[in-house]
């Protein structure tokens, strides 16, 4: 439920009543803050977490907790590189959930800027239980700002485009990859509210065209006809949970007989640029005792029509 406290409560049954092995993909950055330390004390593997906050990549500290997508920070970053490189006079407003998710996205934006964090004009909150976030946009438009960072999650960030296009600002937008799914966000918003909007990708989205005939997609949409028939397969959350689940079997795969819960740590850290189904070409897995980040490149894409197009590089650890 999204829920921190619920969250604690759960994780401590499952690990002291049931006895896991593991938790594996637990959503959300603010409740897997709060099992952070919890699971390291108990010594119980925190999995391939669906979040992308950069702590998750800390073994020196925490080596029972590991990440799985690109972090926040060096999404961040490739933005704020982007924006000063093509965006003459830029004047950026920031919508921003006010949580760890929201601050790692921000912290990494500053990072990114460097020198040029003044051209942030204005800088505005909500939180996960607001109705909307009308009044936040508003304050974006009346401060000038001709860039616009979205970094909410698809409710509120397909809210923030529509309210934007209503009241005829018309900044560069940038949304943070946790919202670029297009039935969640794109078409929610409004497609003809969402044009040129740019962010990043590291999976195939099935919605991209180059992708019709792709090996991967078309083993993926075999799987999904069979195993989830009355889901969409046209949504890349899907495929990123295919993707996740193919890593998280083949660690267990690599256990062999000795499936204890250090050994699951170990292989966890022993991929070495392995190819994970639905990652863009260039991308694959690499991880060590010292490297808890097993993805960490992507590439940047524009909103056309009703889907993504990519363009630019891969770009991979530019906030390192």
């Amino acid at each position: 439920g999204y829920s921190p406290p619920k969250t604690v409560e759960v994780v401590r049954q499952l690990v002291e009543q049931e006895k896991v092995l593991c938790t594996f993909n637990t959503l959300g950055t603010p409740c897997n803050t709060a099992i952070h330390k919890y699971m390291n004390q108990r010594k119980v593997p925190h999995l391939f977490l669906a979040t992308g906050a950069s702590k998750w990549g800390n073994p020196k500290e925490y080596p029972w907790t590991m990440g799985y997508q690109p972090d926040y920070v060096t999404e961040s970053t490739i933005y704020a590189k982007y924006i000063l490189s093509t965006i003459k006079d830029a004047k950026i407003g920031v919508l921003m959930q006010n949580d760890d998710y929201g601050k790692d996205y921000y912290e990494g934006f500053r990072h990114g800027l460097g020198k040029e964090a003044s051209r942030i004009v204005k800088h505005v909150t909500y939180e996960v239980t607001d109705p909307t976030v009308d009044s936040q946009v508003i304050q974006l438009k009346d401060s000038g700002a001709n860039v616009f960072f979205n970094i909410s999650i698809p409710k509120f960030a397909a809210q923030s485009m529509r309210k934007a296009a209503e009241i005829g600002w018309r900044p560069q937008q940038f949304l943070n990859s946790v919202a670029g799914q297009v039935g969640l966000t794109m078409k929610p918003a409004g497609f003809n509210n969402v044009q040129d909007v740019i962010t990043t990708v590291w999976l195939k989205d099935p919605t991209d065209k180059q992708w019709d005939n792709d090996e991967e997609l078309k083993v993926w949409r075999a799987w999904m006809a069979k195993y989830n028939p009355a889901l969409d397969p046209q949504e890349v959350n899907l495929v990123y949970a295919y993707s996740v689940s193919f890593l998280m079997h083949e660690t267990l795969k690599r256990c062999g007989n000795d499936l204890t819960r250090a050994n699951l740590m170990k292989q966890a850290a022993s991929f070495q640029k392995f190819r994970v189904p639905c990652l863009l070409p260039g991308i694959a897995v690499s991880t060590s005792p010292t490297d808890f980040y097993p993805v960490q490149a992507m590439r940047l894409c524009r909103f056309k029509g009703e889907g993504w197009e990519q363009f630019g590089e891969i770009l991979a650890a530019e906030s390192a």
